[in-house]
């Protein structure tokens, strides 16, 4: 029933029962709620109790275990450090690392903030994650940091137009960044993935031949948490 709605014969056939034992199962599930019945078409349709019960199934699943295999292959596939972070308020924090093979690494760890106006994880919590830029002053970390409040707006528009973030020497200026969105069903930010390393090696170049595996990375999360492709756009 998942691809529409199912008559009574074409039940039976699919499943190989006989049209009497579907009829008396289907009126057992239409009483529970898991199966709901047109009386004008005579055909069945998932019920709204089973909706609710995958939901609540797919809210309990933890993003981590979700992610963890595409971290894995965003490593391969990249050579860099990808992360795994939940939003803050104004910033990212992570909550899973598969680190690089390389010697040099990134800093990347558990528990580490993203800044929202200074990383590319972090901003990605300021464009999609409905919180504003922080008040007060932009604090300067390195030569590249925005410190202006419309040229960050400005970023951050174009994050949310592009669908990913990016950082260049903005919190430390050997370290570059590019991090995407994880929605869930309601279009709301679950999480950040992220690609980062030194700047030495993850450069312009290399940021945006990374840049596919990296969206095709977050595709496949929202998708292993019930998101159908193009659903939360």
């Amino acid at each position: 029933m998942a691809e529409g709605d199912l008559g009574t014969n074409e039940l039976a056939r699919r499943t190989g029962i006989n049209v009497s034992s579907v009829s008396r199962l289907l009126a057992t599930l239409v009483e529970a709620g898991l199966v709901a019945h047109t009386a004008e078409t005579g055909r069945y349709r998932l019920g709204l109790r089973l909706i609710e019960l995958g939901n609540a199934v797919i809210e309990r699943l933890d993003i981590r275990a979700v992610a963890r295999g595409q971290l894995k292959i965003l490593v391969d596939a990249t050579g860099e450090t990808a992360t795994l972070s939940a939003p803050g308020e104004a910033e990212s924090i992570t909550i899973d690392v598969v680190q690089s093979t390389s010697t040099v690494q990134s800093v990347a760890r558990l528990g580490r903030p993203g800044i929202g106006h200074a990383t590319a994880t972090g901003k990605i919590v300021l464009a999609f994650g409905g919180v504003p830029i922080p008040a007060g002053r932009l604090k300067r970390y390195t030569e590249r940091t925005i410190g202006d409040r419309a040229a960050l707006g400005r970023e951050l528009a174009a994050a949310r137009a592009r669908g990913w973030a990016e950082a260049i020497g903005e919190r430390e200026l050997d370290l570059n960044g590019i991090a995407a969105p994880v929605l869930d069903r309601r279009g709301e930010l679950v999480s950040v993935l992220g690609v980062l390393g030194p700047a030495s090696r993850f450069d312009r170049v290399a940021m945006r031949a990374a840049l596919g595996p990296l969206l095709a990375s977050a595709a496949a999360i929202q998708a292993g948490i019930g998101v159908r492709p193009n659903a939360a756009a």
